[in-house]
């Protein structure tokens, strides 16, 4: 028995030389291949433009905000002052629609060239079409968002309409289809 004994000693010793010289091979391996992770690594990707600092907007609500010098000659627009905060980021504004709604007027067919436009109705309701969801009612409290360029238009609204829209970008164009 103590030969099998002194035999394992002997097994596990060179078992373990064996081992130890096959992980010294390995890192000069692992060297490498960890250098030429690192060296990708530091290869770092083409710098974004910084964007100009935004500051605090606060807007609070004064009737005479209302002006008819926006997109649409039947709406009167309330901006929220976010365009110029964020630098031509984002817009917001309050719009009212005017009434009674003249749908000869109202309703053609456009898309927006926009990253994102978001509408949450304030006040009243509005009927809407839109590519690919038909005609939808949207009353007080209902909200909905327009994918970049998809087909929409006002179909009808009640007089009293007060709808929040967000966009971004701040600047975009506004492309009149023929229905």
């Amino acid at each position: 028995m103590a030969k099998k004994a002194n035999k394992k000693t002997k097994s596990r010793s060179a078992a373990q030389t064996a081992a130890k010289k096959r992980s010294a091979a390995k890192p000069a391996a692992r060297s490498s291949a960890r250098k030429a992770v690192k060296s990708k690594a530091r290869t770092t990707p083409p710098k974004k433009p910084a964007r100009p600092k935004q500051r605090v907007a606060i807007s609070h609500h004064h009737e005479e905000d209302f002006r008819a010098d926006g997109l649409r000659t039947y709406a009167k627009y309330r901006d929220l002052g976010i365009a110029a905060a964020s630098n031509g980021l984002a817009q917001a504004h309050v719009i009212r629609l005017q009434g009674p709604c003249n749908p000869a007027e109202v309703s053609k067919l456009h898309f927006h060239d926009v990253e994102f436009q978001m509408v949450y109705v304030l006040k009243g309701w509005v009927k809407t079409y839109m590519d690919g969801e038909g005609e939808t009612l949207m009353k007080q409290g209902s909200a909905w968002t327009q994918p970049p360029k998809i087909k929409h238009m006002i179909l009808d609204y009640s007089d009293d309409v007060e709808l929040l829209e967000v966009i971004l970008p701040a600047e975009f164009k506004t492309v009149e289809l023929k229905a």
